[in-house]
């Protein structure tokens, strides 16, 4: 095993960051971050789950900092492509991914401000561009700030968008709010002054901080234009009216000069060309993903080993003085925040560059670093000289077989992983692309229809659950109630339901030993068995082929549970004692325990041994079908008359088409079907059906 929070483990992503700062990959600049007031530390968009903290649940604030970023931007297109090649995953989890990615082909397009640097925009639908009525910004772009000078009205808005949530949800839903910001900006094309209006729906850290905005063609722009009173100019599909919504679908142009009758492709590429050739815009492929934001404020992480010069400016940590430790001997207070912060003994160091009294960086990496490379480390833990080695290659050569994680991190931890495989991959640590091949994300323990939380009063505590029934129950338990990938909703009577189980294991067994006392088992001969026999035999070895596929392939462990359930109500009824049927059940008893043993570890560990097993269960090896068991002497063949069930019949398996037609047409019950009227067709499918045509 390994532990993340150990320096022989840290200091190799130190070292990676290091490498990668030499290389221009990352970079610290000041942003505009999510701020958790309670943990004291900036969260990445992916952390802020409804406007709160992941981890505090705290309201998140605006606030800007100077923060480190990694230009996972750079590998936007790549992890967008190589989605295509992850057939095992998901659709959901692909699907997040490629919108969180959000590639997008578009115009950026400059609205020029006289004796001032243009507002440039980036839209996807420059064929509305003749029907923009006013910009908007986003309330810390400078232009906002600007006119907040001489405007309190601003001002106070301003201050109010700091407070507001700017997750994708909560953008939607929220009211739109603005004020004019009293500037103005010239249509590229009209040259008309077009207002500039500070909006709540404009983030100042997607694309430039600024949209155009066409009333007549979207409808938040439509409900925001209709709240403020400003115009809406219609540029398409003339005949249809704007008077109750936008016309958002795209269409043939009118009103717009030049450009009328042109289609969405047309109109396209004719505006892109004339604000290209007049230096006022330019094609661009967009991507939503943003820079990686891996700074915090917490104590609790791995140091950035940066040392921040006054004249040399951040100065990475020399290879031969990683790892920088995180010291362990600090004192918390009630303020809050690091406490490293506030210890000279850590900070205070000299220039690697110049020699000269400089300052360690005090923030620590987002832990998410530390679980982005964590498997391939597995591969080579021993090695204290190098990152990864050799083994790493051979190992993760087409990625891990199998990872389990939940959805929840589609978009951020295994987004990661991606981005860093990608990264180790060209440090030439790694060979593969990807760093997961199969994914399975399971799902999550409800209770009352929503998730455990102590502060909606809905948790169960494990504990109590354990000893009140056994940890095999509640294993039993969380494995049957749902398929692994989907929600399980906590339920005592589903729990009662699988303590039944536990116990009727403990029964069969139990009675198995008792007969076994007064009953000699022989050696299992299957030329000698009766049809009771052999029918136990072949639900036993058809229920071990399905249970196999069911956890091996299909990791359905909630149909694998329910298919020993069904097995084990039958070789309950079937209480023979002579010395083949004796055989027979010590071989199914054999089969359940070894199949039930990865679930309910505790019970068939224990009946194992009571069995007479000197070896642990857990040291055997997976039971192997009998493939000669599943061979049926009769199957049950289904009788139609004009295509209606009239009866069932067992027969021989080795019967021809004109044995088995024999049979069903003397069945007594079709005789009663057919009797007096003209067989005009049999048809015959082999040990399935007979469908017999009558007029």
């Amino acid at each position: 095993e390994l532990a993340t929070c150990h320096p022989e483990y840290y200091r190799w992503e130190q070292w990676l960051f290091v490498k990668l700062f030499k290389k221009g990959l990352v970079y610290k600049k000041n942003a505009i971050v999510n701020w958790d007031p309670v943990d004291q530390t900036v969260l990445a968009n992916e952390q802020v789950i409804d406007g709160r903290g992941w981890r505090s649940d705290a309201l998140i604030e605006k606030k800007e900092i100077s923060q480190w970023f990694m230009r996972i931007t750079d590998y936007a297109e790549e992890l967008l492509d190589s989605l295509d090649d992850l057939t095992k995953w998901p659709d959901a989890v692909i699907t997040q991914q490629r919108n969180w990615i959000g590639k997008s082909t578009g115009l950026e397009i400059d609205f020029t401000r006289k004796g001032s640097d243009a507002l440039r925009v980036y839209t996807t639908r420059a064929d509305t561009l003749m029907g923009v009525t006013y910009l908007a910004i986003a309330s810390e772009h400078p232009l906002a700030l600007e006119a907040a000078k001489n405007n309190p009205t601003v001002q106070v808005f301003i201050d109010d968008c700091k407070t507001m949530e700017t997750t994708e949800a909560a953008m939607e839903t929220m009211e739109k709010k603005g004020v004019d910001s009293g500037l103005k900006c010239t249509h590229p094309i009209t040259g008309e002054a077009v207002p500039i209006w500070i909006a709540n729906f404009v983030l100042m850290g997607y694309g430039t901080g600024a949209v155009m905005s066409v009333p007549a063609h979207d409808e938040r722009d439509y409900d925001f234009a209709k709240k403020y009173g400003i115009e809406i100019k219609q540029v398409i599909n003339e005949g249809e009216n704007v008077d109750e919504s936008a016309i958002t679908a795209k269409g043939i142009l009118f009103n717009s000069g030049e450009f009328d009758g042109m289609d969405f492709n047309k109109a396209f590429e004719a505006i892109a060309d004339t604000l290209t050739n007049n230096n006022l815009g330019e094609r661009k492929t967009n991507f939503r993903l943003r820079d990686w934001g891996v700074s915090r404020q917490r104590y609790w992480g791995c140091p950035i080993p940066i040392v921040n010069c006054p004249s040399c400016g951040s100065v990475a940590v020399p290879e031969a003085e990683l790892p920088v430790k995180l010291p362990e001997d600090v004192e918390f207070d009630e303020a809050g925040g690091s406490p490293i912060k506030k210890m000279p003994e850590f900070f205070e160091t000299t220039c690697p560059n110049c020699g000269k009294a400089a300052e360690r960086e005090t923030d620590t990496f987002d832990t998410f670093f530390e679980s982005s490379w964590y498997f391939a480390r597995y591969t080579c833990k021993d090695n204290d000289t190098v990152m990864l080695d050799d083994r790493a290659k051979y190992w993760l050569k087409g990625g891990v077989d199998q990872y389990i994680g939940g959805i929840e991190h589609a978009i951020l931890h295994l987004l990661y992983a991606r981005f860093f495989n990608k990264l180790l991959r060209d440090e030439g640590l790694i060979e593969n692309d990807e760093p997961f091949n199969n994914l399975l994300t399971q799902g999550m323990v409800l209770k009352d229809g929503a998730k455990m939380s102590k502060s909606k009063g809905n948790t169960v505590d494990p504990a109590e659950m354990i000893e009140k029934y056994g940890a095999d129950t509640v294993r039993l338990f969380i494995l049957f109630a749902a398929p692994p990938t989907q929600d399980l909703e906590w339920s005592d009577s589903g729990l009662e339901g699988s303590y039944r189980f536990v116990t009727k294991i403990y029964r069969l067994v139990s009675n198995f030993i008792s007969d076994s006392q007064s009953h000699a088992i022989a050696s299992l001969d299957t030329d000698a068995l009766n049809k009771a026999q052999k029918d136990i035999r072949q639900k036993t070895h058809q229920t071990l082929g399905k249970i196999t596929d069911d956890m091996s392939r299909r990791h359905s462990f909630n149909t694998a549970i329910a298919a020993l359930m069904e097995l084990t109500n039958a070789l309950a009824k079937f209480k023979d004692t002579d010395e083949q049927s004796m055989a027979v059940r010590a071989e199914s008893i054999d089969i359940i325990l070894k199949s039930l043993s990865p679930i309910t570890p505790h019970i068939c560990h224990y009946l194992w041994s009571a069995l007479g097993n000197e070896a642990a269960i857990i040291n055997e090896t997976w039971p192997n079908t009998d493939e000669t068991a599943l061979t049926q002497d009769e199957v049950q063949i289904i009788v139609q008359v004009n295509g209606k069930l009239r009866a069932k019949l067992m027969l021989s398996t080795d019967m021809d088409k004109a044995q088995v037609e024999f049979q069903a047409l003397a069945d007594e019950n079709i005789v009663k079907f057919t009797e007096g009227k003209s067989v005009v067709k049999v048809i015959v499918v082999p040990n399935k059906l007979v469908n017999i045509v009558v007029k």
